[in-house]
Parts: structure tokens; C-alpha cells; sequence
């Protein structure tokens, strides 16, 4: 029997190790929290989510097969909830025998064995009793076909045989054995055969018939005959010792693979209860083929910034459908990092067949996912910053296919803006020609604008909204970069004119008016510049 919940024709690979890159999309995605969440406690169900997770499947038809079986999932939570803690319940019975280390005899490894198997039994039958009751209740081909699988190989016949080999297993009127001697008297060719339960004829019994069987008893106290016979016992038994151990291994394996596949979507029920109690969007998204670029999301919310606090999380609505490359751009704390999280998570999630946190969202899938995330400095002093960048991008570089995803968090940020600039355009115009879709945060003007110059057509240039009193929305907005960093903004909020409103005639003094004064001459010559 077999699961295949999360592949239609396999199992999954829970043994797999993980990419190189792997830890870097956990970070710089704060993948922790939702997997806390995904867990609810459960370490177990903690590494099965983060095994699929960054397993990500680039075949539309896969991820629409686990979508489907995921929202039977949602609609059936009971149900699926009731069988996973059946399963688990399954092997923790199993984990109470003390029955693990087959180094006994074989009588006591038999014994273990028939105990496990019927305790099995008992938990196969629940398994029997939720296919039957939910088959009719359920649409996805996932759990059609576990369900209907469960009837085939689990009917009312199969528990019948099963009851009859426990039964005899038991050996409640001896062990039946036979052998013959070899040329120096010693036994060979033992057999044990089936039990059987016909007694002798009374007759027989009180000696007024032929016998038709001969026997002796050995004394309690030849210790010696005792272990020869207990020896003679063994070598009839270890055989079937060793094929009750093994079909009590066989049905813990599928109680197993079973867990682990039902973990992932118990594991995606937890998930949707934080985000819906949260009063987060929670939509199943459109997975698109790789080419051409797609992607489309309406209010989308960073996932991890949704679990981790209490306030509302303001989403986003962008299209950048045909335009492989996105710049993000403006002030800092404007939203600009938690919009990359929240790409880079709801297409993880995406290419896992999850739902993610939007009223909408639509997607080409990837080869695979990459982050370039900004680090601290070096403590150790061994290598630059910029040394680092460059070393953690060549890893991307030689792991990404064509069509992956690759995020940028200011990026290249470690020198000064020309050399950051052009570093970062020969990298970027590199990923495009392989077909790479690049979400890129960036402060350094020239790099933007070069790219507002020479793929116009095919950048979606987003910056962070500010009101009119300076404050950010949290919100991108379609628009193209601006040379300033807004440095009034910092001057003000770090104790220089707390009451000046930006752009007001006179707003601030001294410095502050000065830094303001440069910032909009700076403005003004690149408007003047770009309407000549």
C-alpha cells in the first residue's frame, strides 16, 4: 500500500539532503516563524514542513495535484486530522512494546512480533472505518485513491486471513515440527508445520485403539533435555519469526510514510487557522508555466511579519506580468524588504501546492528559489563585505537553471554606488538572458535608472508611497526611481525638525533645509534631464 498524498506516483523523499542554499531562504525569509506556526509545537510536523517546503516542484500539474488534495484537506479537517492522529497513535503503540532490538530467541522475537501485528490490526481497522465513511466525501485524486486503495487492500477478507495467522501463531496446542537424521544420527531438515487442531480419538487416547502417533515426556528437571528440545523449538520457529517481524515491519512502514505525507497537510491546517485568526488573506494561487514571466498578486502580505505581530499587515497589489525583472525602489522602512519576504514566501508556498497570504496571486513557477540577501560585515575581519556578496552570488550563479527566481536585498551595497551599480547590472542582465525572473531592492540610483533606460518595457519599477505628511504607507506603487534617499526624512526622524512637513516652503532650518534644498535641486535636474 502506499500513500502518495504529495506525488501521484511516488513517494516522497524525506531522507533527501538539503540544497546548499537552503539555510540562506530560511534566513533571509524568516522561514522560522511560519514553520513555528506550520509545527504548532510538533517537532516532527516542524521538519516534514520544512522538507517540502524548500523542495520546490516546478510542474504545474503537481502543485495543482496537491492543491486539490489540500482542499479536501480544508473542507475534511476533522476527518484528516482524526486519521493523522490514528496513524500516529499506530506508532506509539508499537513504541510501548519495548520491542525493537530483535537479539531474543526466536519464541520471544515471535511473541513481539504477534503483539505488534495486533495492535496493528486494530489501527487498520480505523484507518477501514474512515476510508469507508468519508470515500464519497472527498474529490481530490490523492485522497480518492488513498481511500479506495485502503478498501481494496484492507477488506473484510484480508483482516479474516490475518485473524487466522495470528490465530495459529499462537501455537496454543504445541509446536508440530518435523526432520530426520542424518548419517551420524544429528537432526536435519526441520519443518514446522501447521498446527492443525484434531485431537486423538478417545479411543486412542485410553489405549483401546492403535496408536497412530508415539510420544514422551522429558522431566522438569532434565535441564539438559529441556534446553535440547527448547533448541529443536527455535529452529522450527525462526523462520516464522523472521516473516512475522517482517510483515510487522511492512505495515509500520505504510503507517509511517502515511504519517509523514498527512504531517504536511495537518501541518498546512495549522498554518491557515494562525493566518485566518490574524484576519490574513488566505487564497490557493495560480501556478502559470515558466515561460513567458508571469506574476500578478493582489494585497499580498508578508506571511512571517503576519505571524509575528498582532497589528494588521498592509499588503500589495502589483502586475508585472511579462516583465521578468522588478525594481523596488524609495525610503528606507517603506515596506520594500517585507514585500520581497512576501514574494519569496508565497512562491515557496506556491511551489509546495499551499495556499499564501493574498486575495490573489498568480505566478510562473521556477527551477528553484534564490535569496541575496544584505549581511553584517565580517567580524572576524577575513573577507570584505563586498567579498562576501560576490562569494554568496557565485554559489547562486552556479546553482540556478534557466527560470529560477532570483531576490535581491541591497545588494552590492558593500562599495561605493558606481562600482555597486555596474557590479549588479552585469549580474542582473546575466540572469535575464537565462531566463531568470529578479526581484531587486535597491537604493543606488544609477543602477535603477540604467535599467529605466535600456528595459523600460520589461522592468516594472515599483517604489515605496509616502503621504503627504512623510510617513510611509507600507504600500508600492508604481513609479520610477528617484535620485533621493530621502536623507530629511532620516534627519528629522532622529531628532532634527520633528514639526517641519516635507516639500513645505521653509520646512526645517539650518541643515535640514539644506539637506532638503539638495535633495529637490537633485530631483529637478533629473526631471529636467529626462524631459530633454
Amino acid at each position: 500500500m502506499k500513500a502518495h498524498l504529495l506525488y501521484p506516483d511516488r513517494d516522497f523523499d524525506f531522507t533527501a539532503e538539503p540544497g546548499p542554499l537552503h539555510d540562506d531562504l530560511v534566513i533571509d525569509l524568516e522561514l522560522a516563524s511560519v514553520l513555528r506556526a506550520m509545527a504548532a509545537g510538533d517537532r516532527f510536523l516542524l521538519d516534514v514542513s520544512r522538507s517540502v517546503l524548500l523542495e520546490s516542484l516546478d510542474d504545474v500539474g503537481l502543485i495543482l495535484y496537491r492543491q486539490a488534495v489540500l482542499s479536501d484537506c480544508i473542507e475534511q479537517e476533522d476527518t484528516v486530522r482524526g486519521l493523522y492522529a490514528t496513524v500516529v497513535a499506530a506508532l506509539q503503540d508499537k513504541r510501548g512494546l519495548f520491542w525493537g532490538i530483535r537479539s531474543g530467541s526466536p519464541r520471544t522475537n515471535l511473541s513481539g512480533a504477534i503483539t505488534q501485528l495486533e495492535g496493528f490490526v486494530v489501527r487498520l481497522r480505523e484507518v477501514r472505518q474512515v476510508a469507508d465513511d468519508h470515500l464519497e466525501h472527498v474529490r481530490s485524486e490523492g485522497l480518492r485513491n488513498l481511500f479506495e486503495s485502503i478498501r481494496r487492500d484492507l477488506d473484510d477478507a484480508y483482516f479474516e486471513i490475518l485473524r487466522g495467522h495470528l490465530r495459529r501463531l499462537h501455537f496454543q496446542n504445541g509446536v508440530f515440527m518435523s526432520g530426520r537424521l542424518d548419517r551420524d544420527n544429528t537432526g536435519i531438515d526441520y519443518v514446522l508445520h501447521s498446527p492443525g487442531t484434531k485431537r486423538r480419538r478417545w479411543r486412542e487416547r485410553v489405549g483401546l485403539a492403535p496408536r497412530t502417533s508415539y510420544s514422551f515426556t522429558v522431566p522438569p528437571r532434565d535441564e539438559g533435555a529441556n534446553n535440547e528440545l527448547a533448541d529443536l523449538e527455535n529452529r522450527g520457529l525462526n523462520h516464522v519469526a523472521n516473516a512475522a517481524a517482517q510483515a510487522a515491519d511492512h505495515i509500520e512502514s505504510y503507517f509511517t510514510m502515511l504519517r509523514a505525507e498527512l504531517a504536511f497537510y495537518v501541518a498546512c491546517l495549522n498554518l491557515r487557522s494562525a493566518l485566518l485568526e490574524r484576519g490574513a488573506p488566505v487564497v490557493f494561487p495560480v501556478p502559470l508555466p515558466s515561460e513567458p514571466a508571469r506574476f500578478t498578486c493582489g494585497d499580498l502580505r508578508d506571511t512571517a511579519l503576519v505571524l509575528q505581530t498582532a497589528e494588521t499587515v498592509v499588503g500589495n497589489d502589483v502586475d508585472a506580468d511579462d516583465r521578468p525583472l522588478v525594481l523596488v525602489t524609495g525610503a528606507n522602512s517603506g515596506g520594500k524588504s517585507t514585500f520581497l519576504r512576501s514574494v519569496g514566501l508565497a512562491q515557496l508556498m506556491l511551489q509546495c501546492g499551499m495556499y499564501v497570504t493574498a486575495s490573489s496571486y498568480s505566478s510562473s513557477v521556477h527551477s528553484a528559489v534564490f535569496t541575496h540577501f544584505g549581511r553584517e560585515e565580517d567580524e572576524s575581519m577575513r573577507s570584505g563585505r563586498l567579498d562576501d556578496e560576490l562569494r554568496r552570488m557565485s554559489v547562486i550563479v552556479d546553482a540556478a537553471a534557466r527560470h529560477a527566481l532570483v531576490l535581491f536585498n541591497e545588494s552590492f551595497s558593500g562599495t561605493n554606488e558606481r562600482e555597486g551599480s555596474e557590479i549588479g547590472r552585469q549580474i542582473v542582465e546575466a540572469l535575464l538572458e537565462r531566463d531568470a525572473a529578479v526581484f531587486f531592492v535597491t537604493h543606488q540610483f544609477d543602477f535603477a535608472d540604467g535599467f529605466r533606460r535600456s528595459r523600460p518595457s520589461t522592468t516594472r519599477f515599483l517604489r515605496a508611497e509616502r503621504a503627504g505628511d512623510g510617513q510611509p504607507s507600507y504600500r508600492l506603487v508604481p513609479a520610477d526611481p528617484l535620485p533621493t534617499s530621502f536623507a530629511v526624512d532620516v534627519y528629522r526622524r532622529i531628532g532634527g525638525f520633528a514639526d517641519a512637513t516635507p516639500g513645505a516652503p521653509g520646512a526645517g532650518r539650518g541643515d535640514g533645509g539644506a539637506l532638503h534644498s539638495a535633495e529637490q535641486a537633485g530631483s529637478d535636474a533629473v526631471a529636467s534631464k529626462r524631459a530633454g
